[in-house]
């Protein structure tokens, strides 16, 4: 099993293999399952991915339950359709993609946690903003899917990818980051440009607190996965411009994880600081639960 980003990249150019296809190997070698049974699994997730941002912007959108997010991503893809985006119709895609799938798991929906449900908008938010400029068929997608995998599972095993832990640098930095590398990976770049943007997408967001107003995974969450999508493709870019990472990867990781430890319990999802200690996050939180 790979414990750190210098082994995948040692190991893929060593055996001169493609960084998902490490993944796939190392599935097979620890699950025991046919290479037929793991890409089943992982096409069986990008369906997920594809239905939720799909659902998200038929009609008027969906809505949560409590009404304090919805149809957002409704108004993003009109705004693109306008033409007159800052930041590119590429990007505000990306950010279309990535609420979208936020507002399907707010509303109950069926979503693909990658790695957690409240970052679960990032990874595809990347991948189906940049599927149609690379040209990626299905099994690039999946190819996709498995690279972001492989780099996540390092950041689980050696820091930590859950709010409760260590904020929301672990969840929607850590989808940033594992996203920016498999976007490398699908334009061509190298292992090493793969983990330079790994590095600089989590760098990016190191000490990003979780603060859910009334505990719930909604506000900031799903606005969150938007600059994590964000975030995302400008690492990807400023890697493939041949832009270097000083703090590797695996450094960046373990500053995460000191980070996230340092992070007062207020801070770490339990929805008593941060935006969720605001005076407009208590009186939402009062008005949905009551007051205590």
């Amino acid at each position: 099993m790979y414990t750190s980003i210098k082994e995948i990249v040692e190991a893929a150019k060593t055996r001169q293999k493609r960084i998902y296809e490490l993944a796939i190997e190392q599935e097979m070698e620890m699950t025991k399952a046919t290479y037929d049974e793991i890409w089943e699994r992982m096409d069986k997730n990008l369906k997920t991915m594809e239905d939720a941002v799909k659902r998200s912007t038929e009609g008027d959108g969906v809505f949560s339950p409590t009404g304090l997010t919805g149809g957002d991503a409704v108004k993003i893809k009109k705004y693109r359709e306008s033409g007159k985006t800052l930041s590119g119709d590429l990007m505000m895609l990306g950010v279309q993609n990535a609420v979208g799938t936020n507002e399907v798991n707010a509303a109950m929906g069926v979503i693909c946690a990658t790695p957690t449900a409240g970052a679960s908008g990032t990874i595809p938010g990347v991948l189906f903003a940049i599927k149609d400029k690379l040209n990626l068929r299905r099994e690039d997608q999946i190819h996709f899917l498995f690279t972001t995998a492989l780099f996540g599972m390092v950041v689980a095993n050696n820091a930590c990818i859950s709010g409760a832990m260590g904020g929301c640098q672990a969840e929607v930095g850590s989808a940033s980051a594992m996203a920016a590398a498999a976007a490398v990976e699908a334009a061509g770049g190298t292992p090493e440009q793969s983990s330079h943007a790994f590095s600089t997408a989590l760098q990016n967001l190191l000490g990003l607190v979780c603060d859910p107003v009334a505990g719930l995974v909604e506000i900031p969450c799903v606005k969150r996965n938007a600059v994590g999508t964000a975030n995302a493709l400008v690492a990807a870019d400023l890697a493939l411009a041949g832009v270097k990472n000083l703090i590797d990867a695996d450094e960046v990781i373990e500053a995460m994880y000191q980070v996230g430890r340092r992070m007062p319990r207020e801070l770490r999802e339990t929805g008593l600081g941060g935006v969720a200690a605001t005076p407009t996050g208590i009186a939402i939180r009062n008005k949905i639960f009551g007051k205590e």
